[in-house]
């Protein structure tokens, strides 16, 4: 595809507007993952995590081709982001935070948004894939466009977060969404999933009730014997 082309600049169009669509993913799963740190670390952490969340995207677009083979890869996918929108929520170890917990170290954060982003992007990488036509350089150059979209998102999430508690909980609802979206979009589920709708939905419904409800429980249950009055 020739450089700065009719069709090049389409293409690029559209996989700036791929990216966009699931930038807020990106930003809530950044945010919650850096809330814990410091103040002065958490400008590091957004904008590292975003650096490396593009970098695993770049290298999975490479390997397309090889993903697209993978049976259950969706699946899996789909439940480890379940796992990691639960741990978000937990609170700190060794103490009670009411606003719930993400890591407290800078690499600890790094690696649960980089981890995610990857669980969240095969849809991601598979559409930038398809709209890139084989051009690598339009992949960089679309993720690299929609990079400080995505840190600005993650600073505006954050600041909502510090600000209201219950920013938590949507947030870990939107991960618990896109999990419960990969689990019912994998092939070799396509008999439990495609000829119902409501299957879909209940699913849906499930994920995000259960990694909700296990995260307010396990955060109420240590929260409770910190509360009670010494003997």
């Amino acid at each position: 595809m020739e450089l700065f082309s009719a069709a090049w600049l389409s293409a690029l169009l559209a996989i700036v507007l791929i990216d966009l669509v699931l930038a807020g993913d990106n930003a809530i799963v950044i945010a919650l993952a850096a809330r814990r740190l410091p103040a002065h670390l958490q400008k590091r952490a957004i904008v590292w995590g975003t650096v490396g969340a593009i970098i695993v995207r770049s290298l999975m677009t490479i390997g397309v081709v090889w993903l697209l083979k993978i049976p259950g890869l969706m699946l899996v996918g789909g439940l480890g982001l379940v796992w990691i929108a639960y741990k978000l929520l937990l609170p700190q170890e060794g103490g009670h935070d009411e606003h719930g917990a993400g890591p407290s170290t800078f690499w600890g954060a790094m690696k649960t948004i980089v981890i995610a982003d990857a669980l969240m992007g095969v849809d991601n990488v598979l559409g930038v894939a398809g709209a890139a036509k084989g051009s690598f350089d339009l992949v960089v150059i679309g993720l690299l466009i929609s990079v400080p979209i995505v840190v600005w998102g993650s600073t505006l999430v954050l600041r909502l977060v510090e600000r209201f508690s219950i920013i938590t909980y949507l947030g870990a609802g939107v991960l618990a969404y896109t999990a419960a979206h990969m689990i019912v979009s994998e092939p070799l589920l396509d008999a439990v999933f495609d000829p119902s709708v409501v299957n879909r939905v209940i699913t849906h419904a499930v994920l995000i009730a259960g990694v909700l409800g296990a995260g307010w429980w396990a955060t109420h249950r240590k929260a409770a014997p910190e509360a009670s009055p010494a003997r």
